[in-house]
């Protein structure tokens, strides 16, 4: 008995969810490995402001947040495609 062909539709959500992980998953260990590296038991004295924020905030939330939009909208006009749901 032969297995039917994979459903193209299927391939293409199995396909963009693994991308969509992949980047959140990336997203997520550089936002607590800089968050917590450079933002707990930090002396007040060394702390630098860039952009009227805390060093750490700028880099480990403001930065990736604002990669992840572009990739965000990259993902959804560039990467994503239109499939047949008939």
């Amino acid at each position: 008995m032969t297995n039917p062909p994979e459903d193209p539709l299927l391939k293409s959500a199995r396909r963009e969810m693994l991308a969509a992980a992949t980047v959140w998953a990336i997203a997520l260990s550089y936002t607590v490995g800089v968050c917590v590296s450079f933002g707990y038991g930090r002396d007040p004295q060394t702390l630098t402001y860039v952009l009227g924020f805390p060093d750490w905030v700028f880099w480990g939330i403001i930065v990736p947040w604002a990669a992840c939009t572009l990739i965000a909208g990259w993902f959804a006009f560039g990467f994503m495609k239109d499939e047949n749901l008939e």
